[in-house]
């Protein structure tokens, strides 16, 4: 197991991991013939016996690029919205995180109450704001037809089309609703600007008559690519401090951006997923279903994942410490966590723990929440039972209070950290757990 152990005073002086907050690297097609990937091992000797070959397999991730596909962007479905849309079109915007050649995208009505009829859908690479780059849009179908009707709880999977992108492209989703949706399908802290049209099809407009915003996302769940070399794929299963929440809106700098770019640095063929939602919670539903009920459609089916990573149970503590007569424990926790383990590695997926960042002076702490969250960040860090551990709880905190953010990362609610907090967490992170 590779543990994680940032220097507290280090992380005050900052240096120059704030610099990735606001830069991004530079991209070019011939950076696709820049990634590596490890080589195999030597053939075993035939001389080995079979047992040994056995022992040796058990001991190895399994787990690979599935297939050609690789999700490259995710945003799980949270519940449903009073939001609805009516001959209208909405334009959303996802920054992807490695490139490809071809390109699908997913649909979703998983918490619709009746069917959803889709009139079409474009994607595209995004210039700025709600225009795309000219050449770049292209007609997505399903089945080999522009329109589909997706059933109530289903997800819908378009067909593949050519286009290029690099990685960090900012793609462009644009989907037309001809009817009435009902209550649509959202995941609310998108922390990124999509754009709703007054009445009409502007799904394949360069230039997108926005007539208002949001930062939700509606009815779209997923970005899949061919890449040009074989990819795994993290999938960062978290609460609102992996969704990102009280970062800076259009910025991407949620802790699992920040980690995408460092993969990219650092040479290793790796997407990230980000299956945060804001409020989440493991033992019971809040905002989106527990982790237990999501972790097969947020996780296991992700295409190419082979990594894992989980920050959750904060909201379990602090919703805890405002009814305690919820009773939720930290051995409640952990059982629910070796769960999630044990699922995983039944898919031969690299299960990396992360600790919990502070929480003292959020609106739901309490001393018996922080002696909880104290022993679970004990038992990820020492118990030996996770593939790997992210100490997000020693890079963000402070070391004169170490049950506080460092107020430098603090957003001000203490309990979610700011842009440089998240640019901090994803700094801490130990590349090697993903190899």
């Amino acid at each position: 197991m590779i543990t994680c152990h940032p220097n507290d005073a280090g992380y005050a002086a900052m240096g120059n991991s704030i610099d990735r907050a606001s830069s991004q690297p530079k991209k070019t097609i011939d950076e696709r013939g820049t990634y590596n990937m490890k080589r195999g091992r030597l053939f075993l000797a035939l001389v080995v016996s079979i047992a040994l070959v056995g022992l040796t397999l058990g001991e190895v991730s399994l787990a690979g690029p599935k297939g050609e596909w690789t999700g490259t962007w995710y945003a799980p479905p949270v519940a449903t919205s009073t939001q609805t849309f009516n001959d209208q079109t909405i334009r959303e915007i996802v920054h992807i995180s490695i490139p490809g050649t071809r390109i699908r995208v997913r649909l979703t009505n998983l918490f619709g109450t009746s069917l959803l009829a889709i009139g079409e859908v474009h994607v595209a690479i995004r210039a700025t704001g709600s225009s795309i780059v000219p050449g770049t849009d292209r007609v997505l179908t399903f089945g080999g037809a522009t329109s589909i009707n997706i059933p109530a709880g289903a997800p819908m999977l378009s067909d593949p089309v050519d286009l290029e992108t690099l990685i960090f492209d900012d793609i462009a989703v644009s989907i037309y609703f001809p009817t009435d949706t009902g209550p649509s399908t959202v995941h609310g802290t998108g922390v990124q600007t999509s754009y709703i049209s007054g009445p009409g099809n502007f799904t394949g407009d360069e230039q997108f008559p926005e007539a208002m915003t949001t930062t939700s996302r509606f009815f779209f769940a997923g970005v899949e690519v061919t890449p040009p070399q074989p990819y795994g794929a993290v999938v960062t299963l978290g609460d609102s401090i992996t969704d990102g929440t009280r970062s800076t809106t259009d910025t991407n700098n949620r802790w699992p951006d920040h980690l995408a770019v460092r993969l990219y640095e650092n040479n290793q063929t790796m997407a990230v997923l980000n299956a945060g939602i804001s409020g989440n919670r493991i033992l019971r539903d809040g905002a989106g279903p527990n982790a237990l009920a999501r972790f097969d459609r947020d996780v296991l089916v992700q295409q190419g994942v082979t990594h894992v990573t989980l920050l959750e149970s904060i909201n379990d503590i602090g919703q805890n410490c405002l009814n305690p007569d919820q009773g939720v424990t930290a051995d409640q926790l952990m059982v629910s966590i070796r769960q999630l383990i044990a699922r995983a590695h039944e898919r031969h997926i690299k299960f990396i723990g992360a600790t919990m960042t502070p929480f003292e002076g959020a609106s739901y702490f309490c001393e018996d929440g922080e002696a909880t969250r104290e022993t679970i960040n004990d038992w990820i860090r020492f118990g030996g039972e996770v593939d790997g551990v992210i100490d997000f709880d020693q890079a963000v905190r402070d070391p004169a209070n170490p049950r506080r953010f460092l107020p430098f990362f603090d957003s001000g609610d203490h309990l979610h950290p700011n842009d440089y907090g998240y640019t901090v967490m994803a700094e801490s992170i130990d590349l090697s757990l993903f190899q």
